[in-house]
């Protein structure tokens, strides 16, 4: 009987440690809302940091008489002309919108990427992580990123602070004054090459950030451990750099097709969609005006996305410490 009872007991036992997942790094996987919560916060960080830049990036793109001699030359002159506060044009359209574009972006990224994952592996390969971020970048070029820029840019182009000369008051005035002048899809304007340039920038700043991790820092997703936010800033500054030189025509004519106004007399524009656009910024200004803004973006996105991993890193860190890896211990 008691015989009985100690092979019955350590078949349960056995029967119980079979059950017990033989890696626990791959078992914790992190919720898509974390990964949105992560994201928002990061996003909200960034944008008060990093304004300026944008502002002064989008001026320099939409510079076609080579008003502004450089970065500073444009900085300085804006806030001469304008005031310091004029460096912050837009920022409230910008802020909602990167908070907004982060929540979607590591929701969608980490959806996309357990959709992705192999069945009977559970591991997730590069070129299924690479979907995962060209998907999300897809998803939010049209949801979000065009119509908040497309406001947005509008805004930064105008000069000077006083209202009474300002023919958008405001993001929402800006944003109604658009749909009521052009219609709905006016705030759509530049959705292609915003699709092909969110799309590569995401494919390849996921890869690259879990690729750093790995390699400079040996952190897994779900093992539990913290990188302290210097070694995320590193991580996040080296995955930002590559996108932006390879889709820097994509934001150049982006930023041309929101930025134009239909014209009173003809009610025609200039650039009639994004290859139209590419030629004709090539025929007119040459090819290098097709990386117009590539050093304020070089000196935006990798530091922003420094800035948002820093943030992002450890509330997802914190939680995968207090609910994924004590679960697994």
């Amino acid at each position: 009987m008691a015989a009985g009872d100690v092979s019955t007991s350590g078949e349960m036992t056995a029967s119980s440690s079979d059950k017990k997942p033989n890696n626990p790094k791959e078992e914790a996987v992190i919720p898509p809302y974390m990964k949105a919560v992560s994201g928002s916060l990061g996003g909200m960080m960034e944008a008060c940091c990093l304004q300026p830049i944008d502002v002064i990036k989008t001026r320099l793109q939409l510079d076609r008489v080579g008003q502004y001699r450089g970065i500073l030359h444009c900085g300085t002159t804006i806030a001469k002309k304008e005031g310091v506060r004029a460096l912050w044009k837009g920022l409230t359209p910008f802020a909602t919108h990167l908070t907004l574009k982060y929540t979607l972006r590591m929701g969608s990224n980490a959806v996309l990427q357990v959709a992705l994952k192999d069945s009977q592996t559970g591991k997730l390969s590069t070129s299924s992580r690479m979907m995962a971020g060209f998907g999300a970048g897809v998803l939010e070029a049209l949801v979000i990123v065009t119509p908040f820029e497309v406001v947005k840019i509008r805004l930064q182009q105008q000069r000077g602070l006083a209202r009474e000369v300002l023919k958008y008051k405001g993001p929402i005035h800006c944003a109604t004054s658009i749909v009521r002048e052009e219609g709905l899809f006016g705030l759509w304007a530049g959705a292609a090459p915003t699709v092909m340039r969110n799309g590569i920038n995401q494919a390849a700043m996921f890869t690259a950030k879990n690729a750093f991790d790995v390699v400079l820092w040996k952190k897994h997703e779900g093992d539990g451990r913290v990188l302290q936010p210097w070694q995320s800033m590193i991580s996040g500054f080296l995955a930002g750099t590559a996108g932006p030189i390879c889709t820097g025509p994509f934001d150049v004519v982006k930023t041309r097709l929101m930025a134009q106004i239909r014209s009173v007399e003809t009610g025609e524009v200039k650039y009639k969609g994004m290859f139209h656009a590419l030629r004709t910024i090539f025929a007119e200004e040459g090819l290098l005006a097709l990386w117009k803004g590539l050093l304020p973006r070089l000196m935006r996105i990798p530091p922003g996305q420094a800035i948002m991993w820093a943030v992002a890193d450890q509330v997802i860190g914190l939680y995968e410490r207090r609910y994924l890896h004590h679960a697994h211990v």
